[in-house]
C-alpha cells in the first residue's frame, strides 16, 4: 500500500491542472479551464458535518454516512476518514472577460460553468482512482448516487453534500453576502471533494465565523455583490436562491444563440467585487 500524505494529494491535484490537456476551456484551443488549485483536508468527524446535517436537514450526508452507504464498511470509524477539498480558480481571462458583463456570463465564464465542471468531474474521478491504485477506499460525494438535490426547510434549495461547506471545513473560505465562498484565491472558483480512508491532519481553521472574510459582515462595509446581481437576488438579507436560479436558467438561450454551445451561467457576483480574486480587507493583507 502506498503511503499516502498532504503533498502527495496536493501534488496529486496540481499536477493534473497544471499539466492535464483535459483542463481546458472546451474552443479547441487548449486554453486552461483554471489556474493553480488550493487544497485542504478536514475530519471525517469534524463536528462541522454533524451540524450540516442539524441545520440543513436529515437528508445531508455526513462523511461517514456515504462512506458506509459506498463501500459497507459499518466497522470503520468517522475519525479514519479525511475529506480532501480543492478549489479550482477562474483565470484571469475569465474573470476579466466576466467583469465586464452586465447581465448575461461571458463566454469564458459560460464556457468554465460547463466544461470546466467537466474538468472538475475528471479531477475528482482522478483523485479517486489514484487513491484506489495506492490501495486505498474513496468516493466522491457528487458523483455518488447518493448525492441529490432536496429541499431545506430552512434554506430552501439544498443537497445531501456541499463541496463549499466542505471548503469551509478545510480551512480554504468563509462565505459572503451572496452566499459564494470567499477563498484565499478568491470567490471566482469552483470546489471538488473526495472522502477516503486515508487519515491526513487537518488544515487549520483561521477563522471562527462563518462569515469573516465578507467586508459586510466583517466591517460593515462593501455590498459590491449587491450592485453586480442583474436580477435584485442580492440584498442585505442575503441571497434569494429562486430569483438567481430562474436567471441562470434563462442565460441558457443566451449561451446558445452568442456563444453556440449549450450553457449557462452567470456568475457577476463573484466578479467585479473585492472578494474576486482573494480576501478582501487589511486584516487579511488585501
Amino acid at each position: 500500500m502506498t503511503a499516502i500524505d498532504a503533498a502527495w494529494v496536493r501534488s496529486l491535484i496540481e499536477t493534473f491542472i497544471q499539466d492535464s490537456p483535459e483542463n481546458n476551456l472546451g474552443d479547441g484551443t487548449g486554453e486552461k479551464g483554471f489556474a493553480a488549485p488550493l487544497v485542504g483536508f478536514s475530519r471525517g468527524d469534524d463536528p462541522l458535518y454533524e451540524a450540516y446535517k442539524e441545520h440543513v436537514g436529515p437528508f445531508f450526508i455526513t462523511p461517514w454516512e456515504l462512506f458506509a452507504l459506498t463501500f459497507g464498511n459499518s466497522d470503520l470509524q468517522a475519525g479514519q476518514l479525511t475529506v480532501i477539498t480543492y478549489i479550482l480558480p477562474q483565470t484571469e481571462a475569465t474573470k476579466r472577460d466576466n467583469r465586464k458583463e452586465k447581465f448575461n456570463p461571458s463566454e469564458r465564464w459560460a464556457r468554465a460553468r460547463i466544461f470546466g465542471e467537466a474538468v472538475n468531474v475528471r479531477l475528482r474521478e482522478h483523485l479517486v482512482i489514484a487513491l484506489t491504485k495506492a490501495g486505498h477506499r474513496a468516493v466522491a460525494p457528487l458523483l455518488a448516487p447518493q448525492f441529490s438535490m432536496r429541499i431545506s426547510p430552512k434554506y430552501g434549495l439544498s443537497s445531501t453534500w456541499s463541496e463549499r461547506h466542505a471548503a469551509y471545513a478545510a480551512g480554504l473560505g468563509t462565505f459572503g453576502l451572496c452566499d459564494g465562498l470567499i477563498t484565499p484565491v478568491g470567490k471566482a472558483m469552483r470546489v471538488g471533494s473526495v472522502v477516503t480512508d486515508v487519515q491526513i491532519p487537518p488544515t487549520p481553521r483561521p477563522y471562527d465565523d462563518h462569515h469573516a472574510y465578507c467586508l459586510f459582515y466583517s466591517q460593515g462595509t462593501c455590498k459590491k455583490c449587491i450592485d453586480r446581481c442583474p436580477v435584485g437576488a442580492i440584498s442585505e438579507a442575503g441571497k434569494d436562491k429562486k430569483r438567481c436560479a430562474t436567471h441562470v436558467r434563462r442565460t441558457r438561450a443566451h449561451v446558445k444563440s452568442t456563444y453556440g454551445f449549450d450553457g449557462y451561467g452567470c456568475g457577476l457576483c463573484q466578479t467585479g467585487v473585492p472578494c474576486e480574486s482573494g480576501v478582501p480587507g487589511e486584516k487579511h493583507g488585501k
